[in-house]
């Protein structure tokens, strides 16, 4: 294994490779990449799929806006052949009560300022883009035709594939096991494979970024909470848009090869690293989805499992350099909406690092703003 490194990027889901990629085409020099299993094996190959520009603050919109831009066109822009399987077919929010709704039309106001084409549609014309949703109780919903799906394990490996053809190493079954330091300066990194000596080290490890940063000395505000999703046997095509509903807590859609994945948030769920599926799960994800999609009832389900959220106090990640630590750079606590919004995190936190103007402001999201009472909530995450 390479023995230095200019920077060395611990996790290999989309996040660090999209990372990876853009700091080797900047000019970053020898770029490692350390995965302590195989590529997209944590949250990014767990996750939903999907990606939505219809957010409630500007920088998740802004974040979403510039990925779905890029993810149209991702294998041109990498110059690599792989279909990342990319789909626009909408997401439809679901709205219930007053506070959701009034909390939908001004996230409306702020989406519209920065050019998404969401809108405002009536339980009416909900039904006439879902035909067998059940509109009891909904007040209406938003829409966006752009939003859509593509495959994060594709996605990642382009990203891969791109950023190898640019030299940067990729170590999978390679566990980084402590972070040397001293003085607030990093040396070292330490893996089960031996040593590599650094300066920078990016942690984009996910629901794991909390135990990274211990190895360097940094208690950073990021939990791991376990989430859950199903996929059924594949049908035909039924069912356009995800439909997703905060007052559920569930979000579904149809892939596009015909299965439905589906999935729910449980507030309660304890911080741990726990990644078992479980029958409670199938019961209340069964029990919550026919409510609103009654004909999905009759779906064989095929297989289901867990994966880690890696959740911030205000549901914004961090990403930025560690005020206790130089050149300690961590891009985690997605909180759910991580690889939706990758390839221009990707590029921004390589600028970040390079010390290069940021395409846009994302120096307010450093780990210090919690000190601060700096947050930035995001009001639409299930």
């Amino acid at each position: 294994m390479i023995k230095s490194a200019d920077v060395v990027v611990i996790g290999g889901g989309v996040i660090g490779c999209s990372t990876a990629y853009n700091l080797a085409k900047l000019g970053a020099g020898k770029v490692v990449v350390l995965e302590k299993s195989y590529l997209a094996s944590g949250a990014t190959g767990r996750c939903g799929a999907g990606m939505r520009m219809q957010w409630g603050t500007e920088t998740n919109c802004l974040l979403a806006r510039e990925s779905v831009k890029m993810l149209s066109n991702l294998a041109e822009r990498l110059d690599v052949d792989v279909d990342i399987e990319f789909t626009q077919n909408g997401y439809l929010l679901l709205a219930y009560g007053d506070k959701m709704e009034s909390q939908f039309k001004k996230n409306l106001v702020l989406q519209h300022s920065l050019g998404i084409p969401s809108r405002w549609v009536s339980p009416e014309e909900a039904r006439d883009i879902v035909p067998f949703l059940n509109t009891q109780d909904m007040r209406g919903a938003t829409y966006c035709a752009e939003d859509g799906h593509c495959n994060p394990f594709k996605v990642t490996e382009a990203y891969a594939q791109a950023a190898k053809n640019l030299q940067v190493e990729v170590y999978t079954d390679t566990e980084v096991q402590g972070i040397v330091a001293k003085n607030g300066q990093i040396s070292a990194v330490r893996t089960n494979r031996g040593d590599i000596q650094t300066d920078t080290i990016v942690n984009a490890a996910g629901g794991y970024a909390k135990t990274v940063g211990r190895m360097a000395g940094i208690e950073l505000p990021i939990f791991p909470e376990r989430h859950e999703i199903l996929v059924t046997e594949p049908v035909e095509p039924t069912m356009g848009p995800m439909v997703m509903s905060f007052y559920h807590n569930l979000y579904c859609q149809q892939s596009p090869h015909g299965s439905f994945i589906m999935g729910i948030g449980h507030p309660d769920e304890p911080e741990g690293f726990d990644i078992r599926s479980t029958w409670q799960f199938l019961q209340d994800m069964a029990n919550r989805l026919v409510s609103i999609l009654p004909p999905l009832a009759g779906l064989n389900v095929i297989r289901q499992w867990a994966g880690l959220y890696d959740m911030c106090p205000d549901r914004t990640p961090i990403l930025g350099n560690s005020p206790q630590l130089e050149r300690f750079f961590t891009a985690a606590g997605f909180s759910g909406h991580g690889f939706m919004i990758s390839p221009i995190t990707g590029q921004l936190m390589a600028e970040m690092i390079l010390g290069k103007p940021t395409t846009f402001p994302i120096q307010m999201f450093d780990a210090g703003r919690f000190e601060r009472g700096e947050l930035f909530v995001e009001p639409s995450v299930v």
